[in-house]
C-alpha cells in the first residue's frame, strides 16, 4: 500500500500560506518525509483531489524556526531531484522519465 492510498478519506491538515504574488493559498498536508536529515512536506492545493489522474503535489523543505515550522521553496534542482527520487523509490515507483 502506498503513501497516498486512501489519503482522500482522511481528514488532512490545511495550511494557509502566502504565495509569490501575495495571495493566500490553502494547502493540504499529505505527509512529511525525511531525506538526509532534512524534513520535507508533501502538499496538495486544497481545491485539488488525489484521485484525479494528474494533480499537483508540491514539495517544500521544512525548517523549524523556534516553536514553528517554516515552509521553504526548494531552489536547488539537485536537492529537489534527490528528494523526489527518494520518495518515488520509497513508494516503489520506477523512473518513468522518457528518453
Amino acid at each position: 500500500m502506498g503513501r497516498f492510498d486512501d489519503m482522500e478519506k482522511k481528514e488532512l491538515q490545511v495550511i494557509k500560506t502566502i504565495g509569490e504574488n501575495g495571495e493566500e493559498i490553502s494547502l493540504k498536508l499529505l505527509d512529511i518525509v525525511t531525506v538526509n536529515d532534512f524534513d520535507y512536506a508533501l502538499l496538495l492545493p486544497e481545491d485539488e483531489n488525489l484521485e484525479e489522474e494528474e494533480c499537483e503535489v508540491i514539495l517544500m523543505r521544512l525548517k523549524q524556526d523556534t516553536a514553528e515550522y517554516v515552509f521553504e521553496t526548494i531552489e536547488d534542482d539537485e536537492e529537489f531531484n534527490l528528494v523526489s527520487q527518494a520518495i518515488l523509490e520509497e513508494e516503489g515507483y520506477e523512473d518513468t522519465e522518457e528518453e
